[in-house]
């Protein structure tokens, strides 16, 4: 009976994750089809194609540039970000029990954010962005656990008012930032801090691929770790996890996956507040299936969201923060409202 209800499940999971697979290389397609010179989805996957294996070449040679050279790296870059930022939330999540967590509450998003903002305005090679990001980030990470830490216990309460405080005051410099650059700084800080991938090359995702993908798959080998401290600290220590140690080790990846996401293309919120609840309720709350089916979960939610902030405004486009932004607020605001209810309020 055990054997065939673990069959079942595993069975479950393998047709949830190759569905979540299949929808994002659909939605890849799809999104490369879509832009001002129309190209259809039948002829974008022959164009991807003809890559891999030699086909019968009757397309005009500026759709293949078109393609290749300036939608699909966008659109991957926003893939891997969108990955990155949704299981690095639903580590948090599983971290600290509890479903409105993500990098941006405890403080790694805008610590993030005034690293990259700081070398912006000391006029440093953009080179060193990425490093900056990420020092601040697991320094802010530490900061908030060893602040939160009382006699060796971190209380998950005590944890988040320490990183929504840290939040605040690290969101305080980079608005000192913002006052002191010069105008031309001062532009490139405000666009950066909207979040968008406008800037997108090939150079940006080879050069964020290997820690995003390292990162993710570090968080995924403690996922059984995290399913063992959903029943609480205490007994996750009686079954011999060591409780404090992973703790700082997802802190740690997934401060570097938020960090490699900001400075490459700035804040986009709330990707890691939506996603891993929208994948609890479709695959349940055990993060060996809930973790992957988040990471794909984000990197087709940010393909889509990206298409819509270029296609709103068209010939304009609006930063795909603010399209995340304006989605996520309500949705927050719901699940708020619903923990209120869960406690009696």
């Amino acid at each position: 009976m055990l054997k065939e209800f673990i069959k079942k499940r595993q069975l479950k999971w393998s047709f949830t994750l190759l569905a979540l697979a299949i929808s994002l290389i659909v939605s890849i397609v799809f999104a490369l089809a879509i832009g001002p010179t129309q190209i259809s989805p039948n002829l974008v996957a022959r164009i991807l194609i003809s890559k891999l294996v030699r086909i019968h070449n009757d397309w005009p040679a500026y759709f293949e540039s078109i393609i290749i050279g300036v939608r699909l790296p966008r659109i991957l870059l926003g893939a891997l970000v969108g990955a990155a930022l949704g299981i690095a939330g639903c580590s948090m999540q599983g971290l600290f029990r509890n479903p409105m967590a993500s990098p941006y509450v405890i403080g790694i998003a805008s610590s993030s954010a005034f690293g990259a903002s700081l070398v912006i305005v000391l006029g440093l090679s953009t080179n060193w962005i990425a490093p900056s990001a990420f020092l601040f980030s697991v320094s802010c990470a530490f900061l908030v656990y060893s602040i939160a830490k009382v006699r060796g216990k971190v209380p998950i309460g005590t944890l988040l008012l320490a990183g929504i405080a840290i939040s605040l005051f690290f969101s305080a410099l980079v608005s000192f930032t913002q006052y002191v650059a010069g105008e031309r700084e001062l532009r490139q800080i405000v666009f950066w801090l909207m979040g968008g991938l406008w800037q997108s090359n090939w150079d940006k995702v080879i050069r964020v691929l290997p820690l995003i993908f390292l990162g993710s798959t570090g968080i995924l080998f403690f996922s059984r770790d995290l399913n063992i401290l959903l029943t609480g600290e205490e007994q996750a220590q009686n079954l011999g996890v060591r409780v404090d140690n992973v703790r700082k080790m997802v802190l740690v990846l997934a401060s570097l996956i938020t960090a490699s996401s900001v400075a490459t293309c700035g804040i986009i919120g709330f990707v890691g507040l939506i996603i891993p609840h929208m994948m609890r309720i479709l695959v349940g709350p055990d993060h060996r299936i809930l973790l992957p089916s988040s990471l794909l979960g984000g990197a087709i939610f940010l393909i889509w969201t990206d298409t819509l902030a270029r296609k709103i405004i068209a010939p304009s486009e609006l930063p795909v923060g603010i399209i995340t932004a304006i989605l996520g607020v309500p949705f927050f605001l719901f699940l708020l409202r619903s923990r209120k209810k869960q406690i009696g309020f």
